[in-house]
């Protein structure tokens, strides 16, 4: 389903539709802004300008530079000059409390309509006030403030009072605050102004001298303090360094780390020596052969032996040369030959020697005892550096105590010096840069600003309020939101009438606009078939007393008018009332036939020569049995060869299942729905019923409209009144 278009002429409908809820709250809403304004006392505004700037030059800072301003710094200051503290400066200052009365003299009494009616009803609303709450004090010329009722001395109030009514709000752009009163006076409100610029200085410097009193105080006995804390921990040090012999221990402290690592260095060489002769001397004790001795590397090192090492390869160099010329036997092979013996043999002597000899052992065992030495060295060492380190850690502890308090002690004389040079330094500048002058007109209230805003905001908010009432309202009320919620044709709309004359308005008034209404729906249904008119036509409604009969009777009136022949049927058997409306005797009728206790003729005239009627009857212990029945189907097949049309008026659909029952054996049913009264929810739960069922529905009938809040339904209604 596409979504409706919302046209400037449905907001118009809605705000024609609830002008009397708009017209209601523009009255009420305007009447108590006029009542307000009209009762206010003139208040007038009298404003002083200042610059106000956060100090940050530091006389004794190395170097100038520019922070951040304080983003709370405005704040803070608009605190300082809406405190108590200030304003009892102003009552001070201005000697209020002798001559605050003097601005506020007795006038005489001018009797005006208007403001003595404001004035009678405020006085109610005032006297109201005071009963429900406990006596408190007020000040003469203020706008209705009250005090705490605490025994409180004039010039607290007066305090409270100027305090109330200073505004203080920053120059857009600038480092300006405006400083504003308000007050009934216009003089004395510039004079409040002015004084409480001047107030707001005052207390700026006596919060700064206040704070450098109480700095300083504290820093003198927190050096007091701090100078009897280094003066005892300078006694602490000085007694441990006696006893402990700190000085000398200061010498060696630097000594006996070096010596350390100069015992272990040469333990680990002596160990490295020992264990090298160690080998040597081993292996000396193992060797058999001369040669096994000269691979020896000791041995093989000696200088003697090297010497005839060379000997022995020069002398076989020789033997080696002259046998590639001599024999074996020559002289001087045999020379040669006993010289390189001669010398081997010298060798190996001087091998045999060497091992025998006891410098490899002494080598070895002084290294052995080297090695010892050292270690014994090493380990007094390291129980001298123990000890020292023992006497340290204490003298560490002392030494960093007598640090600590007077790095404190010389900060705190640091600061106490500066503190008594930028004593008067203050941390806040303030200049006054315009003085407030006397206003002339008041301030509040702006009577024509006012009037004006009341007009607006009650013009709105009654449309606003009308378009709410109008959210909120689910019934169902134009039949074009009808027709798009519901899916069904509007077959009509019937007006609200006065059935003091009687219902029957078609009757008694045939060129009524009620009359032409009910004659469009008649049209409607008649044209509600393609091919051709429906035979038998099913009235009903959702809710009781929606008009269902009243349009039934109407209807059948105006079809007999048309010159069809038209059957009217009661089928209401638990509350009819088709009887009652066309005045005739209801002792039987159609619940009597269906029964069977009465076969002889149930139908009566009507008012139109061409309509019948057939009643109710007595009520039945079995309504629904009878209305669903073989005889009921019967009854209207044979009526249907008689009659053009044949109506039927039904009770209820959320009442009975009688609506339901009769819908599967007519040809369509008509619902009528009373217009403001009947909420869509309702209609679409129980057309779900007849679309369950596979009834025809030919459309719904608006009942009860109310012509003054329908458009659609006074140009249709107008048209027909005049044609």
């Amino acid at each position: 389903m596409e979504e409706k278009e919302i046209h400037l002429r449905d907001y118009w409908r809605v705000i024609q539709k609830r002008k009397h809820t708009v017209l209601t709250f523009l009255f009420i809403t305007f009447t108590v802004v006029l009542i307000g304004t009209l009762t206010t006392t003139p208040q007038y505004m009298a404003s002083t300008k200042v610059l106000i700037q956060e100090n940050q030059f530091n006389p004794l800072a190395k170097y100038t530079y520019y922070s951040q301003t304080d983003p709370d710094f405005v704040a803070t200051q608009t605190q300082i000059i809406k405190s108590q503290r200030v304003a009892e400066k102003v009552v001070s200052l201005l000697k209020l409390v002798q001559n605050y009365k003097t601005y506020f003299p007795r006038q005489p009494h001018h009797f005006t309509f208007v403001s003595d009616t404001a004035s009678w009803f405020k006085a109610r609303i005032t006297s109201l006030v005071t009963f429900l709450r406990p006596a408190e004090q007020t000040v003469p010329g203020t706008s209705g403030k009250v005090v705490d009722n605490e025994k409180m001395s004039e010039a607290d109030i007066l305090a409270q009072m100027i305090s109330r009514n200073i505004t203080v709000a920053p120059v857009k752009e600038s480092k300006v605050i405006s400083i504003s009163y308000m007050s009934q006076n216009p003089v004395l409100a510039r004079l409040i102004a002015n004084t409480v610029a001047k107030a707001y200085k005052d207390e700026i410097l006596d919060m700064k001298m206040a704070t450098s009193n109480d700095t300083i105080k504290w820093m003198n006995e927190k050096a007091a303090q701090e100078q009897a804390k280094l003066a005892e921990s300078e006694k602490n040090l000085e007694t441990y360094m006696r006893q402990k012999d700190i000085v000398t221990v200061q010498d060696k402290v630097a000594v006996i780390p070096q010596k350390l690592s100069e015992f272990s260095t040469q333990l680990s060489k002596a160990q490295a020596r020992r264990k090298e002769l160690a080998t040597v001397y081993k292996q000396l004790r193992q060797a058999g052969s001369i040669a096994v001795m000269e691979t020896i590397p000791v041995i093989a090192r000696n200088r003697t032996i090297q010497a005839l090492q060379t000997q022995v390869v020069i002398a076989e160099q020789r033997v080696s040369e002259l046998s590639k010329k001599y024999g074996p036997k020559h002289p001087l092979m045999i020379k040669a030959l006993g010289e390189c013996d001669g010398l081997i043999a010298k060798k190996a002597q001087e091998c045999r020697r060497f091992v025998k000899s006891v410098s490899v052992k002494n080598e070895y065992d002084l290294a052995g005892s080297n090695e010892r030495n050292l270690n014994d060295l090493l380990n007094k060492a390291k129980n001298d550096a123990l000890r020292l380190n023992e006497k340290l850690i204490q003298y560490k502890v002392l030494k960093r105590e007598e640090e600590s308090n007077r790095y404190i002690y010389e900060a705190l004389l640091a600061k106490l010096k500066e503190q008594n040079i930028t004593e008067q330094n203050q941390s806040v500048n303030v200049w006054i840069i315009e003085q407030a002058k006397t206003p002339f007109s008041p301030a509040t209230p702006r009577k024509k600003r006012n009037i004006l805003l009341g007009l607006v905001l009650g013009l709105f908010g009654g449309i606003g309020l009308a378009f709410f009432i109008e959210y909120l309202d689910n019934t169902v009320k134009s039949p074009d939101e009808a027709e798009e919620r519901l899916g069904l044709s509007v077959l009509g709309l019937v007006e609200r009438f006065d059935t003091g004359a009687g219902e029957l308005l078609t009757e008694l008034d045939p060129h009524s606009n009620v009359t032409e209404s009910y004659k469009g729906i008649r049209t409607s249904l008649l044209l509600s078939s393609a091919d051709k008119p429906p035979k038998t036509i099913l009235v009903t409604s959702m809710l009781p007393s929606e008009g269902k009969t009243t349009t039934v009777a109407n209807l059948a009136v105006v079809i007999a008018q048309s010159e069809l022949t038209v059957l009217l049927i009661d089928a209401d058997l638990r509350k009819g009332r088709l009887h009652k409306m066309f005045n005739f005797d209801n002792s039987k009728g159609l619940s009597t036939y269906l029964a069977g206790i009465d076969g002889s003729e149930v139908m009566v005239a009507g008012p139109e020569k061409n309509l019948r009627i057939i009643p109710s009857g007595p009520v039945p212990p079995n309504p629904s049995e009878l209305l669903g029945s073989r005889k009921m189907k019967d009854l209207l097949s044979s009526a249907a060869e008689k009659f053009d049309i044949i109506i039927l008026d039904s009770p209820p659909v959320m009442s009975v299942t009688d609506a339901l029952i009769l819908s599967k054996i007519v040809d369509g049913t008509t619902i009528v729905i009373k217009a403001g009264e009947t909420t869509y929810e309702a209609v679409e739960r129980e057309l779900k019923s007849f679309r369950e069922l596979n009834s025809r529905i030919f459309g719904i009938v608006l009942n009860t409209v109310n012509r003054e809040k329908n458009d659609y339904y006074n140009y249709y209604g107008d048209y027909g009144r005049n044609d």
